[in-house]
């Protein structure tokens, strides 16, 4: 199993050219399944999660041709998605249980063929995550769902409904799955209380591209209007915003001065103005943006994780590492996922001083870092131990980087050419 290894003590200067949007990525690609047109997509990251779902949508009779990016979008993939006839139903087990977004071809199959059979979800271990909001949803247009062998098991043989569906709590994925079921419904469909994510926006002008009329995206109110066949279309991947923050603040640990090539401003503005406070200085460029910090020390802020257009919890185990080299104290609470302070006895063997207390967690300043032998628990958790590293004193050695390898491209690649020493120990 590979790890990474870092020395610490390196200032990161120069440039980092941001990815395509993994969590964009994923329903987008699901989108296809609406269609037996192409679906092109363009700056699309090349990355595990995104390996998985092409192996699923495969399964479900998807042809998939990627090409490198190209006219303009030179950076990622070109993804072009065809699914001409829907060759089965069924999401199976060991392809949806490496990843939680799997969940996303419950309603689009449903849609399209009246009949969807999908594996109960897996993925990062941040907690249960239930699928109850997708399922309530779908019933809500008039589908039949039941809970056999691990399975949910959705019926709508004669075609969804458009209806009005109030989520009880905010929610990225059933947000993104109801969407989709949307456009193929009979009438509108109205969905309260949506998650107003920037994923959201992308999908909502990716299903316009392909003529399904979405009013209301970026509010909590969205309308779909159904349409009985979708067309074909071309859509390219917004940056992806938690990778941004991601780089911002390992820049801001290591006291370095990056421009983040496509990073955007507006998609992280909860976390601009916590950095901002923190000692950091973000300022938009013609290409992305730059990042240093302002006077030199980091000060202590206190974080609490919102449904956007709060503080994201993608970022939290990020700004924990970042805090602990701050002055003072900070206190950084988690209220989107359970069990989501994995990486905080890695932290504590890297020196870090970090008190949990229910669902918050105490961080005290400390001198300095030190490198550690670490092991990565989640996606984002693995990344804060990496940035925690960047500024630690001596090596640290992560363990279990495919964690990573899920949503960073080319983590390596993209910090070494910046002046970090850190390299992939192939085992």
């Amino acid at each position: 199993m590979d790890r990474i290894r870092i020395r610490g003590g390196r200032q990161l200067k120069g440039e980092i050219r941001i990815s395509g949007s993994k969590n964009a990525s994923l329903p987008l690609m699901v989108a296809s399944l609406l269609t037996d047109r192409k679906l092109t997509l363009h700056n699309v990251p090349r990355l595990a999660d995104i390996t998985t779902m092409i192996q699923l949508l495969q399964q479900h009779g998807v042809t998939v041709d990627a090409a490198p990016g190209e006219n303009g979008h030179a950076h990622g993939t070109t993804l072009t998605l065809q699914a001409g006839k829907i060759a089965s139903t069924t999401a199976p087990y060991d392809i949806v249980r490496k990843m939680r977004a799997s969940v996303l071809v419950l309603g689009p199959l449903l849609a399209r063929e009246g009949l969807a059979r999908v594996s109960l979800p897996g993925g990062c271990a941040i907690g249960a995550r239930p699928v109850d909001l997708h399922i309530a949803g779908l019933k809500a247009m008039g589908a039949e769902i039941d809970i056999d062998g691990g399975y949910m098991v959705a019926r709508a043989p004669q075609g969804l409904r458009g209806a009005r569906y109030t989520f009880p709590k905010v929610s990225v994925g059933a947000t993104e799955n109801l969407m989709m079921a949307a456009a193929l419904a009979k009438g509108t469909t109205v969905l309260d209380n949506a998650a107003r994510e920037p994923e959201i926006a992308d999908l909502a002008e990716c299903l316009i591209a392909m003529g399904v009329p979405v009013a209301g995206a970026g509010t909590e109110t969205l309308t779909i209007e159904g349409v009985s066949a979708l067309k074909e279309a071309t859509h390219s991947v917004i940056s992806d915003r938690i990778e941004t923050g991601t780089y911002a603040m390992a820049v801001a640990m290591t006291a370095g001065d990056i421009e983040l090539i496509g990073g955007r401003l507006d998609l992280i503005e909860s976390a601009v103005q916590t950095l901002r406070s923190a000692g950091v200085t973000l300022e938009q460029t013609a290409r992305g943006l730059r990042v240093h910090r302002t006077n030199g020390a980091l000060q202590g802020v206190d974080v609490m994780t919102e449904p956007f257009p709060g503080f994201p919890t993608d970022l939290q185990a990020q700004m924990m590492a970042l805090m602990t080299r701050a002055e003072g104290a900070s206190m950084i609470t988690e209220t989107v996922f359970e069990s989501r302070f994995m990486h905080v006895p890695e932290l504590s063997r890297m020196g870090a001083n970090v008190t949990i207390h229910h669902e918050s967690a105490l961080v005290r300043g400390v001198p300095k870092l030190r490198g550690a032998e670490v092991m990565a628990t989640d996606l984002r958790a693995s990344v804060s131990l990496a940035i925690a590293a960047l500024a630690a004193e001596g090596d640290t050695t992560l363990h279990r980087v495919y964690h990573l390898d899920r949503g960073y491209e080319r983590l390596e690649e993209k910090l070494s050419a910046c002046g970090a020493d850190i390299e992939r120990l192939k085992g």
